[in-house]
């Protein structure tokens, strides 16, 4: 798992089309086409590892883009790594998806909601389990980022990590979607919190915030609307 650091790209699903919002608002979207499209695309440019998370499954508790995101897994999960997420909420759920070939799942609102469903995804799939915790205002937020939790995101990825999360996503709420630049200072306190690798995400727009968040020593980093705006190009990143 991220042998090395990665520029990951999201392909974000909502109503079978991919999307970017803009802070996680819905009605904010701008939509980018079908997403088999965008992975090939990604995939032609030099991606190792794609995110993929079904949006209308995160606002509402249930996966509701199998379709689409099987087609992605069909297109070209033998060619990179997978990490998904969006309307997981049960370990059978995970497991289901890991053996389908999915390389990582990716919990939010579950895993703030029960905890124990890390350890016992992890009893038969130890990397499977990425935690992902979204912050705004320095708070973790669930339910497609729409109820706050009370929770520091540094103390609780240190309370998944014990329960055996492989992985922990971070995505700064706050800055997502906006390419407005990244804040580093989260980031490192959590890569200070954790030995397992961190996933860093929100607010690229540039290759220099690609470089800062590397330098704050996240793994990889998922980057969207910077993407598929044409900021740059994921060739041009991998280089960089």
């Amino acid at each position: 798992m991220f042998e090395s650091f990665e520029v990951v790209p999201a392909i974000d699903v909502q109503e079978g089309e991919t999307v970017q919002l803009v802070g996680g608002e819905r009605g904010t979207g701008t939509r980018y086409g079908d997403p088999v499209d965008a992975a090939r695309e990604w995939v032609d440019q030099g991606a190792l590892t794609l995110h993929l998370v079904d949006l209308d499954g995160a606002f509402s508790g249930e996966r509701a883009n199998a379709g689409p995101l099987d087609a992605v897994l069909d297109a070209v999960g033998d060619e990179v790594s997978i990490q998904l997420g969006g309307g997981i909420r049960s370990a059978e759920a995970a497991r289901e998806l890991l053996d389908r070939g999915v390389d990582r799942v990716i919990l939010g609102t579950a895993a703030v909601e029960e905890p124990g469903i890390v350890r016992e995804i992890a009893r038969t799939h130890p990397a499977g389990v990425m935690v992902s915790l979204d912050a705004k205002d320095g708070e973790v937020v669930v339910a497609g980022w729409t109820e706050g939790t009370g929770l520091d995101p540094a103390e609780a990825a240190a309370r998944y990590e014990e329960l055996g999360a492989g992985s922990i996503l971070f995505t700064n709420v706050d800055v997502e979607g906006q390419l407005a630049g990244v804040r580093t200072e989260p980031v490192r306190r959590l890569v200070e919190a954790v030995d397992v690798p961190v996933v860093a995400s929100g607010g690229v727009a540039t290759l220099d915030d690609v470089r800062a968040l590397q330098e704050a020593g996240a793994a990889a980093v998922v980057v969207g609307t910077a993407l598929y705006e044409g900021a740059f190009t994921l060739t041009e990143a991998n280089e960089a």
